[in-house]
């Protein structure tokens, strides 16, 4: 009936309030030249409870809203200054809600048109009956209250749908970020190049939904590629393959090569239908270069042969993020894999300088991780353990460097103090290793591969299963090849005694287990002559 907008929800909660006669009379303003009428008016209404302001024409009007929050205006149409059409018009600017009801005791077809163009809500013919008058006052009010509790309810309705909408953009933010950081931490934890390969395709199935991801390495040079890595959903591949009546891989092949001839950038088909270059069968379709500095290391494809599961560019952009950090990480492994290659030269050059120092035992510490990593093995270890005590085993003495030519190379019986110094080279060696921060476990089996199974050895005195498995491995290989070979104070020993010294010495000074095992290998794989 109003025909009105609201803008503001706060002022919309004040006018309902205004209306509560209870908390506060109404307000109205009568607006009339004839000072007989505003009296009258004013009288009785004001004996009904309601707060009355008058004025003589549309200008002193004006003058009152801007003072007052009036809740009605009553106003006749023909008076001096402004008249009550274009006061109508002048609120109808200024509040919107408020409603204007016109008298006049001359009624027409033009006034009538003219009043309802400037909001006019009702029309009343003079003389006006005041009960009448009263009764479309309360009328009014009711009609208004209910369009603006209307209004109150359509701007909530409105307010949810913005929130559900912001919601919603909001849960596929962070599913973005959550997406982003699985991936991130799946490569986190990858530490060769070819877990990166596997990741790469893996990743694409699974944030992708991808029936067949491919990860090529790519040849600038002959314009080349090899496949490293491949992964699938497992729905029935082989029955696309027969569809294709050839491999997929030559599909993948021949398209990536034929982007990568025009284009270096990541390439998606969203709807592979209407692309005459490939079979029928592929639905969607994307390709993504892995580059490295600036230049292109390899490559990743991905196929769906669904078309309900059309790539688009949030899956793009996520394959983009995927080879991103498949580039980051690998530059990191060859970094880190050629610090630790150097690292392992450097050590292995001080063991070679060590061994070079004494003659007779040249060749001591290869044969020993050889030895230990012979027994590991019988032990079942795990290929991270037979790792570890070959490093360990290559570098178990080198702690003997911080020891003194004329105690290492004596040619007689050591004195009780320079044993102890001998003593020292295992917390040497650690020391030196545990300074590089890279080996923990090798640190440990290099501290503790002259403590004894029954306590009694050194430098801190473990017994049995306190001392680390790799390191009681150790400890076999080495007694036995020192006994084994030739020594600045004795010659080598024969193979049978020293078996049986190692044998003798199970539990005591060797763990059980590890002369058991030491045992079985000694037949078939050690060499017989020393």
């Amino acid at each position: 009936m109003f025909g009105i907008h609201i803008n503001n929800i706060k002022d919309i909660n004040n006018k309902v309030a205004a209306h509560n006669m209870m908390d506060d009379p109404i307000k109205i303003l009568v607006v009339d030249d004839e000072e007989g009428i505003l009296d009258v008016t004013e009288g009785y209404f004001q004996r009904k409870g309601y707060e009355v302001y008058t004025a003589s024409n549309g200008v002193e009007a004006l003058e009152v809203l801007k003072r007052i929050k009036i809740g009605c205006v009553f106003t006749d149409i023909n008076m001096p200054m402004m008249d009550g059409l274009e006061l109508a018009e002048n609120i109808r600017l200024m509040e919107n809600t408020l409603p204007v009801v016109v008298m006049t005791g001359y009624p027409s077809l033009e006034n009538s048109i003219q009043t309802l163009k400037n909001g006019v809500v009702d029309y009343l013919i003079k003389p006006v009956n005041l009960e009448q008058m009263e009764l479309t006052l309360k009328r009014i009010l009711r009609e208004r209250e209910l369009f603006i509790e209307n209004l109150i309810l359509k701007e909530e309705v409105e307010r949810q749908e913005r929130l559900k909408k912001l919601n919603n953009e909001l849960v596929e933010r962070v599913e973005e970020v959550n997406t982003l950081n699985r991936i991130m931490e799946d490569f986190s934890d990858t530490d060769s190049s070819y877990g990166i390969f596997n990741k790469v395709v893996d990743l694409g199935v699974e944030e992708l939904n991808a029936d067949k991801v491919f990860f090529h390495i790519y040849s600038d040079e002959d314009k080349s590629l090899v496949l490293v890595a491949s992964a699938d959903r497992g729905n029935g591949n082989e029955d696309v393959n027969a569809v294709f009546g050839r491999d997929i891989s030559k599909l993948s092949n021949d398209f990536i090569l034929d982007v990568l001839s025009t284009d270096h950038n990541p390439c998606l088909i969203s709807n592979a239908g209407k692309s005459g270059r490939l079979d029928a069968v592929v639905k969607s379709l994307m390709v993504v270069p892995l580059k490295i500095r600036d230049k292109i290391f390899g490559v990743a494809s991905a196929f769906s042969f669904d078309k309900k599961v059309l790539f688009n560019e949030k899956d793009i952009y996520y394959m983009s993020f995927i080879t991103q950090k498949a580039a980051s990480a690998i530059e990191n492994i060859a970094l880190y894999e050629n610090i630790y290659d150097n690292l392992f030269s450097t050590l292995y050059a001080f063991v070679a300088a060590l061994e070079v120092r004494d003659l007779y035992t040249r060749k001591h510490s290869t044969r020993v991780a050889k030895y230990a990593h012979m027994i590991a093995k019988e032990m079942k270890c795990s290929d991270e353990e037979l790792d570890i005590i070959s490093f360990a085993g290559s570098l178990h003495d080198i702690g003997k460097i911080g020891i003194r030519d004329d105690i290492l190379l004596k040619p007689g019986r050591l004195t009780d103090e320079e044993y102890e110094k001998i003593k020292e080279h295992p917390t040497i060696g650690a020391d030196i290793i545990s300074k590089l921060g890279l080996w923990d476990r090798e640190t440990e089996i290099i501290r503790h591969h002259h403590e004894r199974f029954d306590g009694k050895g050194y430098p801190d005195g473990l017994k049995e299963f306190q001392i680390p498995k790799l390191a009681r491995i150790l400890c076999v290989a080495d007694s036995f090849d020192a006994m084994a070979s030739d020594r600045s104070y004795r010659k080598k020993m024969e193979k049978e005694k020293v078996m049986n010294i190692i044998r003798e010495n199970s539990g005591t000074q060797f763990d059980p287990e590890a002369v058991e095992a030491f045992l079985k290998v000694m037949d078939t794989e050690f060499p017989d002559d020393f």
